[in-house]
């Protein structure tokens, strides 16, 4: 007998068809999903056990159950499916190794896609943390991952130096750098590359999800006059920690403590034909009196007083968090990618990616209808909720489920 609620199905409609990951599904509909697929070809010539579709869903729900084997995740994802007679006649869940070709034969570009498709600033208006003065607040930030010890992953991604043994790590590791809303913590850009990559050379990968309402937070190792150049052509407004190092002369001082600076290409130190003109902020913080310094692209005092911009910058943290929260959380305790080669460590990587957006939607949307800042959502919560809805909600046709579902603060 079908549970409470379910509508049984007729006998022509395959077992895969119905396959959904509970509430997240609203974020990534069917419909969505066999579209990123045509676009990137891997749609199927012939019925598969499991077609590709299920296969991006089976990606996502192995992020979301990090502790679980292959064929136990495809057992949650089916489990609500299971008074169906006919469908438990003719589909047995894969085997560890069907899954693994399964997840090959898609490979990354599907699931990156639909990253690029689904990934965006989810703050409205009214999200409370989200904006300073007409300005969306984001930050930029980079993170590792350790990857399974395989020889593929460490001849690809390289390992980090070790002081013991024979002086490299036990794992590969992947480099990931990030744009993050600060007031959501939705994650709307990312990339990834091989740990040599130094992250100055990966995050001008992530400008062009930049837009000219935004204001964007970013620590001294990004600043230098070819970064700054190339992200204030965005049109986005930008405010970075400088280096203790770095030379910034006064050229005019504010009533409010700031002042007017340039900063210049390194070979042009001397002469200063082509500088880019930056607003200075001096600030000291904690008890050991750390001074620091931050460089905006926000010239007029009047219009973003020196006291604001100080105590502004602290949001650039909330991408330490979203990272976190993907890595600790979302991910558990010492979190090592399962995948053994290159490709599907990036489709691992992304099925991170997309479930950590969506949760984070789901929380947005949750603490807008609470009329709440989003930072008073639990992050474990939700995804403990989400996890239970997987389950519960796979046994019922893949649409996208009611928006009146929420978690509560």
């Amino acid at each position: 007998m079908p549970r409470p609620g379910q509508v049984t199905s007729s006998s022509r409609e395959r077992l895969p068809d119905r396959i959904a990951i509970g509430v997240l599904t609203r974020a990534f509909p069917p419909e969505l999903v066999d579209e990123v697929l045509a676009a990137t070809g891997r749609v199927e010539q012939r019925k598969r056990l499991l077609p590709a579709r299920v296969v991006v869903y089976f990606v996502l729900a192995m992020c979301l159950f990090r502790q679980e084997g292959y064929e136990e995740v495809t057992r949650l994802l089916t489990n609500g499916l299971a008074w169906a007679r006919h469908w438990r006649a003719q589909w047995q869940v894969p085997t560890t190794a069907a899954l693994s070709r399964a997840r090959a034969r898609l490979g990354a570009e599907p699931v990156a896609a639909l990253f690029e498709r689904v990934a965006t600033p989810v703050a409205t208006a009214a999200t409370a943390g989200a904006w300073y003065r007409g300005h969306r607040l984001v930050a930029v930030d980079g993170t590792t991952f350790d990857l399974a010890d395989t020889p593929a992953n460490g001849d690809y991604f390289g390992r980090p130096g070790s002081s013991r043994g024979d002086g490299v790590s036990a794992y590969p590791q992947a480099r990931v750098v990030a744009l993050a809303e600060c007031g959501t913590h939705a994650i709307f850009a990312a990339t990834s590359a091989p740990l040599t990559t130094t992250e100055s050379k990966l995050v001008p990968k992530l400008w062009p999800a930049l837009a000219p309402d935004m204001l964007l937070l970013a620590d001294r190792a990004l600043l230098s006059f070819g970064a700054w150049r190339a992200t204030t052509a965005t049109g986005a407004d930008l405010l970075w920690r400088a280096r203790s190092s770095a030379v910034l002369p006064v050229t005019r001082q504010f009533d409010d403590g700031s002042y007017l600076s340039e900063i210049v290409a390194a070979r042009d130190k001397n002469r200063r034909a082509d500088p880019a003109t930056v607003r200075v902020v001096e600030f000291t913080l904690g008890e050991a009196a750390t001074v620091y310094r931050l460089v905006t692209s926000l010239l007029d005092p009047e219009q973003a007083p020196a006291a604001e911009l100080a105590a502004l910058y602290a949001q650039r943290w909330e991408i330490e968090t979203a990272l976190d929260e993907l890595k600790t959380h979302q991910g558990g305790p010492n979190l090592i990618l399962r995948s053994q080669h290159p490709d599907g460590v990036e489709q691992e990587l992304y099925g991170f990616l997309l479930t950590h957006h969506a949760l984070r939607g789901l929380m947005h949307d949750t603490a807008a209808s609470a009329e709440t800042d989003p930072d008073r959502i639990s992050f474990l919560r939700t995804l403990r909720v989400v996890r239970r809805q997987v389950t519960d909600q796979a046994a019922f046709s893949p649409e996208p489920p009611d928006a009146s579902t929420t978690v509560h603060p």
